[in-house]
């Protein structure tokens, strides 16, 4: 979607704070929406369905040539319902190519030069460090197609992730299509898409669905994808990843959805009891037998729909026919398990089953299938009795070898002796009756087959001749081709059987949907009872309160896993101070407990906390994995808004409204999460800079690839969000970040010819940082949740992120340093000695610790200790401790005295005493004779005159 200001041309579903055009001009069409729905939370009452009409108008509506019959027909009667304009377009208009060649050619995207400020080189001597520099230090870059693509090709994924959403792509390239048709009309001379003032792009995203791109789904494992061992094969299998874990599902159809209900996590839930309910009712101990007996039925539910498709299709073969028989059986054995459930009756989805596998629908499929004689000759073959036609054309041909031998017994008489020694009447499909006679010797001869009076030649073989007379002709009369007539009835019945099931097919759809719901949720079942997941509390707060909560992957790969509490509460920035309700343990006073939005985790390398931060996001996705897919097909009476039903087919971004109220109550089933307890409200995107996927395909650097990531969190997070940062702004050295550092002249006076020597400080990462993290905080009530670690300390020991000021929460992870003895070293002293060893404790400090920042903050990394304890050189430890010490001492000058020899030393002090005489020379003194200023050189230089002059 995207913000235009021009009225010539009709505008894409945006907001837009513009004046209304010119009622009379009629080429203008202008779409407005409330642009505060989709700004950091709304009021509840604002997002309500009924003030949809109040905030969008289809004008204009495209579809693609190859769209389904049915959504063009629905959007046809909308639009022309609404006053708009509907038009189908080419199915080459929507392709992704060309959409992303449309998007890249937006000046939005393309034209950097007001935004990016330019700084100064400071060495123009000085290589390119980056892509970046690269493409900026070339020539005319502003008007360089080149330079202005590769520009629009790095801040496209500042707005969306459009590289794994093609159908998404194809639309937008579409509507810019449609927006330059439309503007040509006007001008003279149309710029094209260049022409077009876009000057925003906003996401649009299902309002039931939490929003997770792809680069949070990688950084936190929801799925891992292996290949195989072999480099000869494509297949691939699921490594260690959550969708591994829980994924035990038996049908195609519910290891499908439990794939889309991990990528499309659910924001909607109504009677949280209820739906908690189904997992609970099947991880009860009474249960737990029956649980599983239901499972192993469900392994025998193929892909139905597939199957009901080929049958729709005429071309449903014998495995088909088996799927749909085997399905009939494994539902009416899962009914009757489904009665024998303990304390199920209020269970949901026991009583949609119960209602939808209605056996007496069912029953009839497949009586009428001889299953032995089927998978004998490997084609549907209709049992005896079902059809008298049938069942006399099988009798005829079952007995037409004693029937041949007889034909055969009346005309052998009539062949002479000569002619044949031998004579069979033999039956082909297609061909007939035939009399079969040996090929005589002189046959083979040029003389040809001699053929007897009233008999007709067929064709012969090496060692039988094959011919016809009046008998064969009068078989073929009366009994007919009889193989393929047999075929032919046999498909007549099967396909009037199909005919009968057809009726069915949406309710057994039905049924296997609610057969794959069942599927997922017995699998998170039975993953509740493997790794003692516990049951969730949903809440309508915006909070996420962990108690005891472990990482799903981490706990599987360690042999003891330690568990952390978390707590975090959206829209506690700068000036909002929201409380929400909490246990026992947290209360502050009146059953309330008080967080913030912001939590910065610190501590030593490698002490945990990239997994604190991920098991946040994994238990949140947890709890809030599952929906009932919504019904795209509506009636056009439907209540339902035609904007609310487009956004649930068509559009790939998810969106929320900005709701922090109540949410839409369609009955959602989420997982049980790994903790001893939690409460947790609803998120509605995930947001992660935790991992940077590198490829040589792209045109970033791997900071640039970071800052994107942060970018798109920064523009589409709500108060609702969930944002991870883990050690963001590391790895980059700022171009231009120098500070300035005055040299001592006496010391060093080899540099007098410079005012201040420039030493580069890596600020641009910390920087960036603290920016991030204050302007999220600046948002107030709108701040969403953050998890953050870092380890620039120096931001929060000058002053840059106060702890005392700000409205952040601060946690370290604990580590415990010991000597060979056993006897615990302080962890203050920098100093590594020989038997020293590191214990990583896992832990966050108690709530009480937590509660005053300064107490729960780390200024330490131990890089130096660790790096030792790991095994890097002890010399080199040492070095490097000895550096850091004297650079955050800011006594750089002590690293250049290093290493140099006596000789250089006598060097430095003459080129200093000839600088200090030099300084002394008075320049502005009255002039003098050439003779005087060469021998006052020469007394600076430390030169005889005689000297010089034979020099």
């Amino acid at each position: 979607m995207s913000r235009t200001s021009r009225g010539t041309a009709q505008e894409p579903l945006v907001p837009t704070d513009s004046p209304t055009p010119d009622p009379d001009d009629r080429q203008r069409k202008r779409v407005r929406w409330n642009s505060d729905s989709l700004v950091h939370g709304d009021e509840p009452g604002d997002s309500d369905e009924s003030s949809y009409g109040d905030k969008i108008c289809l004008a204009a509506t495209y579809s693609a040539s190859k769209a389904d019959d049915r959504f063009i027909d629905l959007c046809s009667t909308r639009v022309a319902a609404s006053g708009g304009f509907f038009q189908i377009r080419p199915q080459k208009d929507f392709r992704p190519e060309r959409g992303r060649n449309n998007v890249l050619s937006l000046g939005l995207l393309s034209d950097l030069s007001e935004e990016i400020p330019d700084f100064p080189d400071l060495d123009g001597l000085t290589e390119p460090r980056n892509a970046y520099e690269f493409m900026q230090r070339r020539p005319n870059s502003e008007c360089d197609p080149t330079s202005r693509r590769w520009n629009a090709s790095v801040r496209i994924s500042n707005f969306a992730t459009l590289d794994v959403s093609p159908l998404a792509l194809g639309s937008m390239g579409a509507l810019l299509d449609y927006l330059v048709r439309e503007k040509a009309i006007g001008d003279l001379e149309p710029e094209g898409i260049r022409g077009l003032d876009v000057r925003g792009i906003l996401s649009l995203s299902l309002d039931k669905v939490m929003q997770i791109n792809a680069d949070a789904l990688f950084s936190l494992q929801v799925f891992e994808t292996e290949s195989h061992a072999s480099i000869h094969s494509t297949k691939t299998k699921e490594g260690l990843s959550l969708f591994g874990t829980l994924d035990s599902t038996k049908t195609t159809l519910g290891r499908s959805l439990l794939r889309t209900w991990l990528l499309r996590p659910s924001l909607s839930f109504k009677v949280i009891d209820a739906r908690h309910d189904a997992v609970e009712c099947f991880t009860r101990p009474e249960n737990l037998d029956i649980a599983s007996v239901m499972h192993s039925q469900l392994g025998g539910i193929k892909n139905i729909p597939r199957i009901l498709s080929a049958l729709k299709a005429g071309k449903a073969n014998l495995a088909n026919w088996q799927g749909l028989v085997k399905f009939t059986f494994h539902t009416a054995m899962l009914r009757d398990k489904l009665g024998e459930l303990s304390v199920a009756g209020e269970v949901d989805i026991v009583k949609k089953l119960m209602t939808s596998l209605d056996i007496a629908a069912f029953r009839e499929v497949g009586k009428a299938i001889d299953w032995e004689e089927s998978t004998l000759l490997q084609r549907v073959c209709v049992r005896p009795h079902i059809d008298e036609e049938l069942d006399n054309r099988k009798h005829i041909y079952n007995g037409i070898d004693v029937v041949l031998s007889k034909v055969a017994e009346g005309i052998s008489p009539t062949v002479p002796q000569d002619y044949a020694t031998s004579l069979n009447v033999v039956y082909f499909p297609q061909l007939g009756f035939l009399v079969c006679v040996p090929m005589l010797e002189e046959w083979r001869s040029g003389d040809g087959i001699e053929v007897l009076d009233g008999w007709t030649f067929q064709f012969s073989s090496e060692s039988h001749v094959y011919l016809k007379n009046d008998k064969m002709h009068d078989l073929d009369k009366h009994l007919g081709d009889l193989y393929p007539s047999i075929i032919d009835r046999e498909l007549e019945i099967i396909h009037e059987l199909a005919e009968s099931v057809l009726p069915f097919a949406e309710a057994i759809n039905e049924a296997c949907d609610i057969c794959a719901e069942l599927d997922c949720l017995l699998c998170f079942a039975e993953a509740t009872n493997q790794y003692n997941y516990k049951r969730p509390q949903m809440s309508e707060e915006n909070v996420i309160n962990i108690k005891q909560g472990r990482h799903p992957l981490q706990e599987q790969v360690v042999d003891t896993f330690v568990p952390n509490d978390i707590l975090i509460v959206g829209g506690a920035g700068i000036g909002s101070y929201p409380v929400v309700r909490g246990e026992s343990n947290d209360l502050v006073s009146g059953g309330s407990v008080r967080g913030n939005s912001v939590v910065i985790c610190t501590g030593a390398n490698a002490c945990g906390k990239s997994v604190y931060l991920k098991q946040a996001a994994l238990i949140q996705l947890m709890a809030q994995v599952g929906f009932q897919l919504p019904n795209f097909i509506l009636p056009v009476d439907s209540e339902v808004k035609l904007l609310d039903w487009l956004v649930r087919v068509h559009l790939t971004f998810p969106v929320w409204h900005g709701r922090t109220g109540p949410y839409d109550h369609d009955m959602t089933w989420p997982s049980f999460v790994p903790a001893e307890s939690a409460t947790l409200g609803i998120v509605d995107k995930i947001f992660t800079r935790v991992q940077t996927r590198e490829s040589v395909s792209k045109v970033q650097s791997a900071f640039m690839i970071d800052l994107n990531q942060v970018s798109l969190a920064l523009r589409n997070s709500t108060a609702r969000s969930l944002i991870l940062l883990d050690e963001f702004g590391k790895g980059t050295a700022a171009a231009g970040s120098c500070i300035p550092l005055i040299i001592d002249r006496a010391r060093f006076p080899l540099v007098i010819n410079v005012p201040f020597a420039l030493v580069a400080v890596a600020l641009d990462g910390a920087a960036l940082f603290a920016g991030v993290l204050k302007h999220l905080l600046a948002r107030g009530s709108d701040c969403p949740k953050v998890l953050a670690t870092t380890h620039f300390h120096e931001l929060f020991s000058t002053g840059a992120l106060e702890p005392q000021k700000l409205p952040i929460t601060f946690i370290h992870m604990e580590i415990m340093f010991t000597t060979r003895s056993g006897e615990i070293i302080d962890d203050s002293s920098t100093i590594v000695t020989k038997g020293e060893s590191i214990t990583y404790l896992y832990r966050t400090p108690a709530d009480g610790m937590r509660d005053r920042a300064v107490n729960g903050l780390s200024l330490e990394s131990h890089a130096a200790r660790c790096a030792q304890l790991f095994g890097v050189p002890a010399h080199v430890v040492r070095r490097a401790q000895y550096v850091t010490e004297l650079l955050s001492a800011h006594e750089l000058p002590k690293l250049l005295d290093e290493a140099i020899s006596e000789e250089e030393q006598l060097d430095m002090d003459h080129a200093s005493a000839i600088c200090e005489r030099f300084l002394e020379w008075d320049l502005e003194a009255q002039d003098a004779s050439m003779e005087e200023v060469r021998e006052r050189l020469a007394q600076v230089l430390g030169l005889d005159m005689d000297q010089e002059m034979n020099a």
